[in-house]
């Protein structure tokens, strides 16, 4: 499965704190929905230059929050990108001011279904307007007008996050210098759709769903259980799978009954009921349902829709195992980005681990980010 990844010895972020910015004018939808108020839950990375460009801003995949990287006091559960952000590392906390917030319609802080409706006191559940990623970038952009940022030098993430880099430089170029998506595309395709709707529909068919309203009861645990497990099966290779579990028994011999004999039934099982411990079932459908609303191109070619993104640099990252977001993806936009005459750089890593190699593969991803960024930053802004 290719050479086992070593854990970074490069320093920490160490301990951060995760703070809150409340907008408290409404925000207006995509859908046409209103926002009364929208709370940002953010961390901060690395110190802002005195002449604020050196502002990157990482966007997260569908199950993270903004804690990318360091420690919480009192708790030793590293961020998501742990080895992606820290002095020395990719995105070097040493020369960026990085900046990781959680999307709207999450369950990590920023507001969403589970946040109290200001006009019941409750929880929202299924009253909470529906998001789209464009959505998303607008929320953001509130909090990097907030932490007084003009313009940053880049926007990152993979997969959803990947998703909202491009909408970043769809929706305000000129405030963007470059873009890096990692294992990402510009629309879901209908296999894409489908394995979503597999996962909403395990978390609506559960009773405990009761419509969304299961606040202060035991909640969707199992349909919520099940869309991880069909989730995670997507983010891995077949090679991986095989290498990890083949057909391994927990047991020396088959017990011919239906319980978790073989070792991927019970990884599986495991990677579900620990997921239930840290995110909402609601959650998971909105943010599911915003990744399936994504095209770029609803209204235009990619080609032109991509046009407004002429003064940024384009990093796009595909991993050759990544059936769930596969290579030809990356590359349409990348030649969508070429026929516009964009400064962009493609490169395929050859990976055993499916999608979730954006997560895995950091040695290769920080050789490529490190350079990318280091010219951006040398060259400054070009338009």
């Amino acid at each position: 499965m290719g050479a086992p990844k070593v854990m970074s010895t490069e320093r920490s972020v160490g301990v951060v704190e995760t703070r809150f910015y409340e907008h408290r004018k409404p925000v207006s939808l995509e859908s046409g929905m209103i926002l009364e108020k929208a709370v940002v839950a953010y961390e901060t990375y690395g110190t802002l230059s005195p002449s604020r460009d050196n502002a990157v801003l990482l966007c997260h995949a569908l199950s993270g929050d903004a804690h990318a990287a360091g420690y919480h006091s009192g708790d030793s559960s590293p961020g998501w990108w742990e080895d992606m952000v820290g002095p020395g590392k990719a995105f070097d906390t040493e020369k960026y001011f990085v900046i990781s917030s959680n999307v709207i319609g999450g369950c990590k802080g920023s507001t969403g279904p589970s946040s109290p409706n200001p006009a019941t006191g409750k929880p929202y559940g299924l009253s909470f307007p529906v998001v789209t990623v464009s959505d998303m970038v607008e929320v953001q952009k509130l909090l990097i007008e907030h932490l007084g940022i003009e313009k940053l030098l880049c926007v990152s993430g993979g997969s959803m996050g990947g998703m909202q880099a491009l909408q970043w430089v769809v929706s305000h170029p000129e405030v963007v210098s470059s873009c890096i998506p990692i294992a990402s595309t510009y629309k879901h395709s209908a296999q894409q759709i489908a394995f979503d709707e597999v996962g909403r529909q395990a978390i609506m068919g559960d009773p405990a769903w009761r419509s969304g309203d299961y606040y202060g009861h035991a909640g969707p645990v199992r349909g919520l259980a099940v869309a991880r497990m069909v989730g995670h099966i997507t983010y891995m290779s077949d090679r991986s799978m095989e290498e990890k579990f083949g057909r391994i028994l927990k047991n020396s011999v088959l017990g011919y009954e239906f319980t978790q004999e073989f070792e991927v039934e019970g990884y599986l099982k495991y990677r579900g009921d620990s997921f239930v411990k840290r995110f909402d079932a609601n959650s998971y459908l909105y943010i599911t349902k915003a990744m399936d609303y994504f095209d770029l191109t609803r209204e235009k070619s990619l080609m032109r829709v991509l046009g407004a993104a002429r003064c940024s640099r384009f990093l796009v990252v595909s991993f050759s195992s990544d059936w769930l977001y596969p290579s030809y993806q990356s590359k349409e936009i990348v030649k969508a980005l070429k026929m516009n005459g964009n400064d962009v750089t493609y490169c395929e890593i050859s990976s055993d681990y499916g999608h979730d190699a954006f997560l895995l593969e950091f040695v290769e991803e920080t050789r490529l980010v490190r350079h990318f960024l280091d010219k951006v930053m040398r060259d400054g802004r070009r338009c």
